[in-house]
């Protein structure tokens, strides 16, 4: 805490009030289970951001909540300190497959949970679930969206497993313990995601997301649209003005560098995103918005003929059917939404 308190106040130097004063539109906690923290702590660190950045009267502002982590004194403590939006993750209303993540929480233990946070006054709600799980029958995915929906959460966001390296889970599949669903039960979940939550007035504005009209989150959409953004804390990620970098993942390092002044030259992995680059992500990420991208959006911020750039790829995954032009904008077809990684590959 001590240590994160300290690098709000250092970057507040270089952005915040004593340096050039950008404005805050969002603040996420998150990045893990923020919850675990009393509310105390949380609001410190709120405290310590709002004394030393200019942060919107209208800010969005999120904090990370798991079941088991967080009760009704939580969730108004958040409220009366002005976080107004909660983002809590369920993956699954089957305790069976709960148990089979790892996670903490029962299916009725997050309903309490859910509860608890309308009832405190929180009117923007998201949740997370998940597809693809090992044994996962259609029938039971159907089943948790269901529930999701009854719920009316605002915000709902939509993953399938991913099993990465180096992980339990890995090794429990490369050991041939786990039974995931096969590749065209996969898809069926994933098209069943869009069915359901379309049915009832959750509109999808990215690849994974689905809101309520007016409830999209704003602080993911401002990744999408390669806004910088500045992350503290524990291994926290960053992007500011084309230059990436990140937060040691080492706790004793974290604690150490509490001593010294926050400098960008100081952080890992810093990469400095050529013009080339920076018009990469242009399309690679603006083209994960079902709005899509705009060719003379793209022209004003780089000063580069779009069509000189990137007309052959998008000419080439428009023949194919993965790219289609409307209103001036340029954005996924439903196929090349389905195949979104071969067409983001394309501009890389």
């Amino acid at each position: 805490m001590q240590a994160l308190i300290h690098e709000i106040k250092a970057w507040g130097k270089v952005y915040g009030k004593q340096g050039r004063n950008d404005e805050i539109p969002t603040i996420y906690f998150g990045g893990g289970t923020p919850s675990v923290l009393s509310a105390i702590d949380i609001e410190q660190i709120l405290q310590t951001v709002r004394e030393n950045f200019t942060v919107q009267n209208q800010a969005e502002i999120t904090i990370e909540c798991n079941p088991g982590t967080v009760d009704a004194v939580k969730f108004s403590s958040y409220y009366n300190m002005g976080i107004n939006r909660i983002s809590m993750g369920l993956q699954s209303s089957w305790n069976e497959e709960l148990k089979m993540l790892g996670r903490i929480h029962t299916y009725e233990e997050f309903l309490q949970c859910y509860q608890d946070a309308r009832q405190s006054g929180f009117a923007n709600i998201s949740m997370d679930i998940m597809s693809g799980l090992p044994g996962q029958t259609i029938d039971r995915y159907r089943t948790t969206l269901e529930r999701v929906v009854k719920l009316e959460p605002q915000h709902i966001s939509s993953y399938s497993l991913i099993i990465e390296e180096g992980t339990p889970f890995y090794r429990a599949y490369e050991a041939g313990r786990l039974e995931l669903p096969d590749e065209d039960t996969d898809r069926e979940m994933y098209e069943l995601t869009n069915e359901v939550l379309q049915k009832h007035g959750y509109h999808r504005y990215e690849i994974s997301n689905y809101a309520r009209e007016g409830y999209e989150a704003r602080h993911n959409s401002s990744y999408w649209k390669r806004a910088n953004y500045l992350g503290m804390g524990l291994g926290a990620s960053s992007m500011m003005d084309n230059v990436r970098f990140k937060n040691t993942s080492i706790m004793k390092e974290y604690i150490y560098l509490e001593k010294e002044p926050v400098r960008i030259e100081r952080q890992e992995e810093v990469e400095v995103l050529s013009l080339q680059d920076q018009m990469s992500e242009f399309m690679f990420l603006g083209l994960r918005m079902m709005q899509g991208i705009s060719p003379e959006e793209f022209e004003a911020l780089y000063h580069e003929n779009f069509e000189h750039v990137f007309g052959p790829e998008c000419k080439k995954l428009e023949k194919e059917g993965l790219l289609c032009r409307e209103g001036g904008r340029i954005r996924l077809t439903k196929r090349g939404i389905d195949v979104s990684n071969v067409v983001f590959s394309e501009f890389i």
